[in-house]
């Protein structure tokens, strides 16, 4: 629109030279002085538009998310009207985009809203959204586009485990172990009553005095056991047929995380998978951690790992083996297992890891798996899809 109001410009501008007249010239004065103002008034909407998304950057799985999408006008003079066009990721909104023509009064706003349905884990960008601005006469008009869009991490599928049914010698099984775990004398966690094994040593005379009965002092463990899970996500290691395996996968590695940390115990994270955020480079291990910070950082990790043509599983487990702490349960989540696989995952066993198997996917013969599971003395476990994982949702 700008270039068509310059060449009538110019065209005025020969008439009034061949005219001569006064009329012309007054026409051209009064336009060129329309166009000024209107040149200068549209520039200043540029500098003084805003704009600000406000939404959960983190929402798990299913969630709808609400997002308001302010527009400001900083300046003095108002906006006759500003077209926005926000461009939004395609998994949350199914190709939909949001277009709005508004007009801005002296420092007013106004707000548009829309939702993103998260039905699909990832990391995904919410903009960057077009504005266009002009006057009310359509004698000029700019675009531009803002640069830096805002991000959203849509969390795997999380399902609430409460039957894990998993050897006792595991963290997340019934939270007890044969392994001897060592009491820091220094870090007294509370008193219980007295029991015939017990030592007088640890006797609280102090609280037996107050209590009328005999109490003992409970020590915190100087050194904790830990869970790490493996997740693989070569795709050359899921079978061809069942693309959803290695999503499945991460809905398990998810889930197994949320249940372990709401035990109040440590999980960590080792896998081959890819992450957008760091680059191509092999994916920094997550050490075993409590709390909720920790599920925090394990989920965004899950959210947006990526599948691809990676180191095998095998050598990952080879290379981590060396750091992984005494009494670490080691659980690996794959879609296809072989003799290799049975091979490195025994020797974690010798190490004094407990070691559990997961396999995702139709990929695996699970009468053939299993025979070689209790040949070499750990748990597997086979999971075709998620209905199947119902064995460890309920009591």
């Amino acid at each position: 629109m700008l270039t068509e109001s310059v060449l009538f410009l110019v065209t005025l501008i020969v008439m009034a030279a061949v005219v001569k007249g006064g009329f012309a010239f007054t026409i051209l004065y009064l336009f060129l002085g329309i166009f000024i103002v209107s040149l200068v008034w549209t520039s200043q909407s540029r500098k003084n538009i805003t704009c600000e998304r406000i939404f959960e950057k983190r929402v798990f799985w299913g969630e709808v998310i609400p997002v308001r999408l302010k527009v400001r006008n900083m300046g003095l003079l108002p906006i006759p009207w500003v077209y926005i066009y926000e461009s939004l990721p395609v998994e949350l909104s199914g190709g939909s985009s949001v277009k709005r023509v508004l007009s801005l009064r002296s420092h007013g706003e106004a707000e548009i809203q829309y939702d993103l349905n998260a039905y699909k884990r990832g990391y995904y960008a919410v903009g960057p959204f077009t504005t266009k601005y002009g006057d009310t006469l359509g004698l000029t008009d700019f675009q531009e586009m803002e640069r830096q869009a805002d991000f959203i991490t849509v969390y795997p599928h999380i399902i609430p485990f409460s039957a894990l049914n998993i050897s006792s010698r595991s963290p997340i099984g019934t939270l007890r172990h044969t392994q001897p775990i060592f009491e820091d004398p220094s870090r007294v966690r509370g008193k219980r009553d007295y029991v015939a094994s017990d030592s007088l040593r640890r006797v609280d005379w102090k609280a037996t005095a107050s209590s009328g009965r005999l109490q003992v002092k409970q020590f915190e463990p100087s050194i904790s056991l830990q869970t790490v899970l493996f997740l693989n996500l070569n795709y050359r290691e899921y079978p061809r047929h069942h693309i959803d395996a290695a999503e499945l996968s991460i809905v398990v590695a998810a889930s197994l995380a949320n249940f372990i940390i709401e035990q109040k115990q440590s999980a960590g994270l080792i896998t081959n998978g890819v992450d957008p955020l760091v680059g191509p480079q092999q994916f920094a291990p997550i050490p075993p951690r409590k709390g909720r910070p920790q599920l925090i950082r394990l989920l965004d990790a899950l959210a947006r790992l990526q599948a691809g043509d990676l180191l095998p599983v095998t050598q990952l487990l080879s290379q981590a083996a060396p750091h992984l702490a005494w009494g670490t349960t080691v659980i690996v989540i794959t879609g296809e297992i072989n003799g290799n696989l049975f091979q490195e995952l025994f020797q974690l066993r010798r190490r004094g890891q407990n070691v559990i198997l997961i396999v995702t996917g139709h990929g695996a013969s699970i009468k053939l798996a299993s025979q070689q599971a209790r040949h070499f003395g750990f748990p597997i476990y086979v999971f075709p899809d998620e209905k199947s994982l119902d064995l460890w949702r309920h009591k």
